[in-house]
């Protein structure tokens, strides 16, 4: 047997039988989007968004960078949705416009949420939509799917257990052990611990509520807050939330029916979402019971409860519109009892807090996370955590869904309870894990493999990805200083001036009180123009010149932008 021969066992066994590759949810909040690996295919699970924080300036949304599997389409055996919240399938959207052709496995009401979102963007007839229960298996290529029923604030949650060439695979999702949730059905504990008795190879949870010591409370004691706040409230109550909250809606409804009073419900997606849940038999309620828009304005104030978007303080949305008065349907008046049923996501601390005030300048009456439990979360908390770990007693862990911070904790807690440390893998999105016959025996061990080179999609408008970290940069430039413009016409021939220098700001100073500070400006421009140039190398000038002027008799560094045209 000749040398290479000897060394193809090795080689084999240098190759990964799963790789596992998270392109969101690892160290943020939002855009999750897991990928599973083996050989020539892949299985993704969830394709969501993430809205922006405060430093991107004029993104609308945040999508994950799916350049991977991108470019690895023929691939792709199938898409697995967990639920129908944004941060869950908001990303599809986009990523079947760019090609992506695999089926994609949803149940009921997650699928019919994504319809809508498809319908929206015409791309309806390019998905490959198929309907699943809990009950169900899959069969894509190597992955053996089975899905368990899981507790949050959507119904028709669901986990995902994986068979994979290396061993079995288990994605909670977003979850949480609910006792008493409002539909009745528990997060499946006999499949988690049939399968840990099994054994798993990997487990990958929530991470979001970590830091929350004990289990969070049930969905159920929500509504004990909201039948006292029903009762006491002299008017209307008009409540905002996640318009993919359903269960939430339908606590709403209940206590509604319990005081006397109608529903109605306000904001494109909110209205879009409860005619389809409608439909599809996931609230009960019926459409003709909804109240429209004039009988929430002139029924009885004690007899009308208003549902909106808008928790997060979203500047478009129903509730922020109604907080500045400027909802063409719905004015609050004194005597109103607003709640806002949700936390504020992180990063959009500042959007929910002027919603707040401004609320309280209508004149209402507003009841939030911070004066009351108004909001129950749809995450586990600690115990939950534990719990989850305790059942399923995986060899390996990884931990998602979280800020960095919430990945390490998790990952402590995992060592707690019995997982190797070597075994827990704390990694960030682009990170790979493989997993295969590493060592010398014939165990599956895992280990660190490539770092991808992923990052944040900006959604702008109609722009997908063509805004990135150079353009933020700039618009944040402009927003904190500013920008000047100089404009000069000089002879192509001898490069003498004939028009200018003009010079024009936005942002920078006020121009009418500052004239003397623009003549200076224009002074040290023709200074530079003395010294004869290119018109490129000019320009280079010029923008050296004003960003000495500016710094030093203002302190400021606004964007200066030279125009020199040759006539």
């Amino acid at each position: 047997m000749n040398q290479t021969d000897e060394s193809l066992p090795e080689q084999l066994a240098n190759q990964p039988l799963l790789s596992v590759i998270p392109l969101g949810g690892a160290g943020e909040i939002g855009k999750n989007m897991m990928v599973l690996e083996s050989g020539e295919n892949l299985l993704i699970i969830d394709a969501g968004l993430m809205f922006p924080t405060g430093e991107m300036h004029g993104v609308d949304l945040v999508i994950p960078d799916a350049t991977y599997v991108l470019d690895r389409l023929e691939w792709v055996r199938g898409v697995i949705l967990t639920h129908g919240h944004e941060d869950h399938i908001g990303a599809l959207a986009y990523l079947i416009e760019e090609g992506l052709d695999a089926p994609v496995y949803a149940t009921a009401l997650t699928r019919g949420l994504l319809e809508g979102k498809l319908r929206e963007n015409k791309l309806l007839g390019e998905a490959r939509l198929n309907t699943v229960t809990e009950d169900d298996t899959l069969e894509l290529g190597p992955f053996q799917i089975e899905f368990f029923h899981t507790c949050h604030s959507f119904p028709d949650s669901v986990g995902v257990s994986v068979l994979t060439p290396a061993g079995r695979v288990i994605h909670t999702s977003d979850y949480r052990f609910d006792p008493t949730p409002v539909d009745n059905k528990l997060t499946d504990e006999v499949k988690l611990k049939r399968w840990g008795d099994e054994g798993v190879l990997l487990l990958m949870a929530d991470s979001t509520n970590i830091e929350k010591r004990g289990r969070t409370a049930s969905e159920r004691s929500l509504e004990t807050v909201l039948d006292r706040v029903f009762s006491g409230a002299p008017g209307r109550v008009l409540l905002a939330t996640f318009a993919s909250n359903l269960g939430r809606v339908q606590q709403i409804i209940n206590v509604a029916r319990k005081h006397g009073r109608r529903v109605g419900v306000v904001g494109r997606s909110m209205v879009n979402n409860v005619k389809i849940a409608i439909q599809l038999g996931y609230l009960d309620i019926q459409l003709d019971e909804l109240l429209n828009a004039g009988e929430m304005e002139s029924l009885p104030a004690k007899e009308v409860v208003v549902i909106a978007t808008g928790s997060q303080g979203e500047p478009t949305s129903a509730m922020v519109r109604m907080s500045v008065a400027d909802h063409r349907q719905i004015t609050l008046r004194s005597g109103d009892t607003v709640i806002l049923s949700a936390m504020p996501i992180p990063g959009n601390e500042e959007l929910f807090n002027r919603t707040v005030d401004n609320l309280f300048r209508q004149g209402v009456d507003v009841l939030y996370h911070g004066l009351g439990d108004v909001h129950v979360s749809g995450h586990g908390g600690r115990e939950d955590y534990q719990h989850m770990l305790e059942l399923v007693r995986p060899q390996h862990f990884i931990p998602l869904h979280g800020e960095y911070r919430h990945l390490v904790l998790h990952g402590r807690l995992a060592e707690e309870v019995g997982v190797p440390k070597e075994n827990v893998h704390g990694v960030e999105d682009g990170q790979v894990v493989e997993f295969g016959h590493f060592g010398a025996d014939q165990q599956i061990r895992g280990r660190l493999g490539d770092r991808l080179n992923v990052g944040h999609v900006y959604v702008d408008g109609l722009g997908v990805g063509d805004v990135g970290s150079v353009v933020l940069r700039d618009r944040r430039h402009l927003s904190e200083d500013g920008f000047m413009v100089c404009v000069i016409a000089v002879d192509e021939l001898d490069g003498e001036v004939i028009y200018g220098p003009e010079i024009i700001t936005r942002g920078f100073v006020y121009v009418r009180d500052n004239e003397e500070l623009i003549k200076r400006a224009q002074e040290v421009v023709q200074e530079t123009l003395r010294k004869k140039a290119p018109s490129a190398v000019l320009e280079n000038k010029i923008k050296d010149a004003l960003t000495n002027f500016t710094s030093k008799e203002l302190g400021r560094r606004p964007m200066i932008l030279p125009l020199v045209m040759e006539v």
